[in-house]
């Protein structure tokens, strides 16, 4: 059981919906919020909700220093880690390819363990993912023409992304509900850290054009000291500012979704038909499956996220309807993409890249026919939203493991080609 679920069966229950809140806090604001449209017509939540949101004083809300000083120290080591190769004389595009994914991804783990407390005999399993992952990566032949080393680096970021799952679910690893509640975390930060870039954006522009007026050039300067640090450390600071202030961006996170999920699911239809018309041939042009199979990854990620959204919180039968249209059009999309791979692989036979791709397309497959599934059952009303959150939460570990596979065995397998 979930959080939200949690507050939901303890709300006759005093008692313990306060000892579960002291044991979480961060959390439960987080969940009362997204919960509380449904559950607004019981005193208890509206005494919680003026409880939580009552003042801007409310010690509730006060962060400790540490933390804000835990944060800004890993803000600084990102900032170096992004300038090292130009310390000390790197070639820049193979350091950001081996190793773009440890300079922020480590960092917000180490706050989560912070933040949950986690015992050394947990968090030194995730330590131990990062440090051997990394010497791995920076150990095998770097060759931009390697098929297994493109393939580990494009991998190898999700790795760490899950090792920052596992830090961010704490001891409640085995909850599937925490799990969805990191995607909805990711989605929460996404939107932060475009916010903070659009920011840092704006001051760049003025602070240039300022320095522009009296005849002074920092250009140069300024992107390779101030926006390169900046950049390196927004992630951190999102992922710390949805921690601390969950009710800050998680009404903006559901709105992106709803009026995203709607657009996507009328330009795939859209894409499809024009794909059909223009006599587009997935199955010998490389360039428009690999193309076609970014789409088909980019609308999956929309999926999963409007889904953990739309079943933290009431939505409309429209809202519905559209995420499971969405989901079967999606199947379509995949079911091609899969055709085309099995095509290739029998036309020319196995390569690292047609493996990884298959097996990529098979395990998003059996993902949305599950949550496909789940959604049709919803809709009928035999179904709830915690059976599509179990379909998107179990696949988590598999998703992460197929990865692991691909970045650590794939280079030794195929003799690094």
């Amino acid at each position: 059981m979930n959080l939200e679920s949690e507050i939901r069966s303890l709300l006759d229950q005093p008692k313990a919906l306060e000892k579960l809140y002291r044991e979480h806090k961060t959390d439960y604001i987080k969940s009362f919020d997204g919960i509380y449209e449904s559950i607004k017509e019981h005193p208890v939540a509206q005494a919680w909700h003026e409880r939580l949101h009552f003042g801007a004083d409310s010690s509730d809300n006060n962060v400790p220093k540490a933390d804000l000083l835990f944060v800004i120290i890993c803000s600084i080591i990102a900032g170096i880690l992004a300038k090292l190769p130009g310390w000390v004389g790197m070639i820049e595009e193979y350091y950001y390819a081996c190793n773009f994914s440890f300079i922020a991804f480590p960092l917000i783990a180490a706050y989560f363990t912070w933040k949950n407390r986690i015992g050394i005999e947990r968090w030194w399993i995730m330590a131990m993912a990062m440090i051997i992952s990394c010497i791995y990566i920076n150990m095998i032949p770097m060759d931009e023409k390697s098929d297994t080393y493109v393939l580990a680096c494009i991998h190898l970021p999700l790795f760490t992304w899950a090792m920052v799952g596992y830090s961010f679910v704490g001891h409640n690893l085995n909850n599937k509900g925490a799990r969805v509640d990191f995607l909805r975390f990711n989605g929460d930060m996404l939107v932060m850290n475009i916010i903070i870039l659009i920011a840092g954006a704006l001051l760049t522009g003025l602070t240039l054009g300022l320095f522009s007026l009296i005849k002074v050039d920092i250009t140069t300067f300024y992107f390779q000291n101030i926006v390169i640090w900046g950049i390196a450390a927004s992630p951190i600071v999102s992922s710390y500012l949805v921690k601390t202030n969950p009710s800050l961006v998680n009404k903006v996170s559901p709105i992106i979704a709803r009026i995203f999920s709607p657009l996507a699911l009328i330009t795939l239809v859209i894409y499809l038909a024009v794909v059909i018309s223009t006599g587009q041939d997935p199955y010998t042009d490389r360039d428009f499956l690999i193309l076609f199979n970014l789409l088909l990854i980019a609308v999956m990620a929309l999926i999963l996220f409007a889904t953990a959204e739309s079943t933290s919180r009431q939505t409309n039968a429209f809202n519905n309807w559209t995420l499971t249209l969405l989901a079967a059009v999606t199947i379509i999309i995949n079911g091609i993409a899969l055709s085309a791979i099995l095509f290739r692989i029998n036309e020319w036979g196995i390569t690292p890249n047609r493996l990884a791709v298959l097996v990529g397309n098979l395990l998003i497959l059996s993902n949305l026919v599950w949550i496909f599934k789940n959604m049709i059952g919803q809709l009928r009303g035999v179904l709830h939203g915690n059976e599509i959150e179990n379909s998107i939460a179990t696949f988590l570990p598999i998703y992460t493991t197929w990865t692991a596979v691909v970045v650590f065995l794939f280079p030794l397998l195929f003799g690094f080609q």
